[in-house]
């Protein structure tokens, strides 16, 4: 009786209640995944329909009209691919700067033989909660010859306080015992964090350079207080301004509409806000299925110690 007992899966063990909590369970979080992605997918088929039934807000499930014309128009737009490479150029330095500052920080603040750590990170974390202003921030950048400059996209961003946090919390769950027995074979503190520590940090790291990136990739702000030269504009700004002109571009387009059935393609203050939302969206959606075991990894063990 007892082996007929062993030999009955978990799943037919179950009781009543803990399967009607299941089934209840995956309704939940089915609909919640799909009310998080739902505002998402109305904005691609809204860019694929009908641009006057998608103003008239007469598309919401599926596809009414299919064309490709909205993208055609939007990524004929002056200086787009130039202000796509500037934002690429800052996403991908930014990130790799911010993820190496982060963990070698990080790692350091961990070193009870660094001298004032407590201080330093004290220090660190502090700007956390306060900071001098925008204005005092833009003469900082100005002294420093960094307005119209592709690097105050990245040298302001490169020290993220939260960032740190996160790796030191991270560094102090690994066993302090890799590092004395190093240290016992005569590997110093550079030796230690580029053969030890930092092939350890893969999850913490990841999420960090999630952050990074995802901040990097949607900043406009900066473009808009630092940047007057257009040839530095990055992507986000580019086609943030283009939204505030959908009207315009939108008159444009149906100006140039040479019959009836063009007009239907042609495009609309709505029709262009959405175009342009998927494609700042798109790219850095790709990003996430690459690191999201490494995030959440890096989050959960991240947040064991504090």
């Amino acid at each position: 009786m007892a082996k007929q007992n062993a030999s009955v899966s978990p799943a037919l063990r179950r009781t009543t209640g803990e399967k009607v909590y299941n089934v209840v369970n995956i309704v939940v979080l089915t609909l919640f995944a799909l009310i998080c992605t739902y505002p998402f997918y109305y904005l691609i088929i809204n860019s694929l329909s009908d641009n006057n039934l998608s103003a008239a807000g007469e598309v919401t499930w599926w596809f009414k009209g299919f064309h490709l014309q909205n993208y055609k128009d939007v990524l004929a737009l002056s200086g787009l691919g130039r202000a796509a490479w500037i934002s690429l150029a800052r996403t991908v330095i930014g990130t790799v700067l911010t993820v190496l500052a982060s963990a070698y920080l990080g790692f350091m603040f961990t070193q009870k033989k660094m001298w004032g750590r407590s201080f330093w990170y004290r220090f660190v974390v502090v700007t956390m909660y306060f900071n001098a202003g925008l204005i005092p921030m833009f003469i900082t950048m100005k002294n420093l010859g960094l307005t119209n400059n592709f690097w105050v996209y990245i040298l302001p961003a490169v020290v993220q306080p939260f960032n740190i946090i996160l790796v030191k919390t991270y560094i102090e769950s690994i066993p302090s015992s890799l590092q004395e027995a190093a240290e016992m074979d005569g590997a110093g503190t550079l030796t230690i964090f580029g053969k030890i520590v930092l092939p350890m940090c893969t999850p913490i790291l990841a999420t960090v350079a999630i952050f990074s990136a995802v901040g990097q990739w949607n900043s406009f702000q900066d473009t808009l207080i630092y940047m007057t030269d257009d040839k530095l504009y990055s992507l986000q700004y580019l086609l943030y301004t283009y939204i505030n002109q959908a009207s315009a571009l939108a008159n444009a387009a149906k100006a140039n509409a040479a019959n009836v059935a063009a007009l239907a393609s042609a495009a609309t203050p709505t029709s262009i806000r959405m175009t342009v939302s998927v494609i700042v969206v798109l790219p850095i959606m790709f990003v996430y299925p690459f690191f999201q075991r490494f995030f959440v990894k890096g989050m959960m063990l991240g947040a064991v110690k504090g």
